[in-house]
């Protein structure tokens, strides 16, 4: 036996064990007559091969019939790449059916935290505010009556214990739940943060912006406003940077965010590897419909470019979940601030 004979052989079986494969595959895949026209072609393949190894006896099989054996296979391969096409496109409408419930979940999962965060912080100013306003009142009522030096000193401390107390209520409660960013929109939150955040650190930071008193969607603000604290919080902790550098603008129907530091850096694939910090920001912005950028080299520092469209495919989808869930659309794509203060 030749070389090529066996050769001819092991595409014979070959062909037998694809054909196997495609029988048990027409019934899990939602386009039968692609396997069908698979298996139609694999056998006339195999048709072909005996052939060319003598199996039929010459003459057995007439030349009209070998015509017809070629025009099964060249169709049936022709049909399999028409049906292959169709089914590569129901894979890619299945897919971006996935990434849409994937992203309406993680709306979800976003509008659900900021709804905690801003009960918690309500109860925290509401409740326990008040209570430490009425403890420290009634510490100045004592300062009137007649004490004596080390009584005074006490009743002084308690008194600066109760301002810092609600000094740090006052700002844990805006953590939970911007006050500015809600009423101001996303350009004031954030130069609310910043200053904050400069009045405590000793580090530059620069926050520019060509917006003034826009006003977006809800999820848009809240995000965009979450991520730049997450990246100044990552630069401040981690990158021992002097200098931070933010700029929010406008291109197009685009929200745009350049950010970086001039830190020490990472290597961006053992960072990915670590902790949660990218892993949240890439997140909030994919259930946006947006895109992230984020560069760095060590001792090079670091820069994000982020692009969120307003008016995205993404941002309907929470709406029609809001809606879904509540009963009721929420306020348009972008809106006009109400609120009689200006930048």
């Amino acid at each position: 036996m030749t070389g090529v004979e066996i050769l001819t052989i092991v595409s014979i079986v070959l062909q037998f064990v694809a054909i196997v494969v495609a029988l048990l595959l027409v019934n899990h895949t939602r386009y039968k007559a692609l396997w069908i026209c698979c298996i139609v072609g694999l056998a006339m393949l195999t048709v072909e091969r005996s052939l060319d190894l003598g199996i039929f006896e010459e003459g057995a099989i007439s030349d009209l019939a070998l015509a017809w054996v070629g025009i099964i296979l060249s169709l049936s391969y022709s049909l399999s790449i028409f049906f292959a096409r169709l089914l590569v496109r129901h894979v890619d409408r299945v897919t971006q059916q996935r990434r849409e419930l994937e992203n309406r979940l993680m709306t979800a999962v976003l509008r659900t935290e900021e709804r905690q965060r801003a009960t918690f912080s309500r109860e925290l100013h509401d409740g326990l505010g008040p209570l430490l306003s009425s403890a420290k009142m009634s510490l100045s009522a004592l300062q009137h009556s007649n004490m004596d030096d080390r009584s005074h000193e006490m009743l002084k401390n308690t008194t600066s214990v109760i301002d810092e107390a609600i000094r740090s209520l006052r700002e844990i409660s805006n953590n939970l739940s911007p006050h500015m960013l809600n009423n101001f929109g996303l350009a004031r939150g954030i130069q609310n943060f910043v200053d904050r955040v400069a009045a405590m650190q000793e580090r530059e930071i620069i926050f520019r912006t060509s917006f003034g008193d826009e006003r977006f969607d809800a999820n848009i603000e809240v995000i965009l406003y979450r991520v730049v604290c997450e990246l100044v919080n990552n630069s401040l902790k981690h990158s021992a940077c002097t200098r931070i550098f933010i700029e929010l603008k406008s291109v197009g129907d685009n929200i745009v965010i350049d950010y970086r530091d001039n830190g020490r850096g990472f290597i961006l694939r053992d960072v990915e590897n670590q902790g949660m910090g990218l892993s949240n920001i890439k997140s909030r912005i994919s259930s946006l419909g947006g895109k992230i950028r984020i560069d760095s080299k060590p001792n090079n520092g670091m820069s994000a470019h982020i692009e969120v469209n307003i008016n995205g495919r993404i941002v309907q989808l929470a709406d029609d979940l809001h809606e879904h869930v509540y009963g009721k659309k929420r306020y348009g794509r972008k809106r006009k601030n109400t609120n009689s203060v200006g930048r």
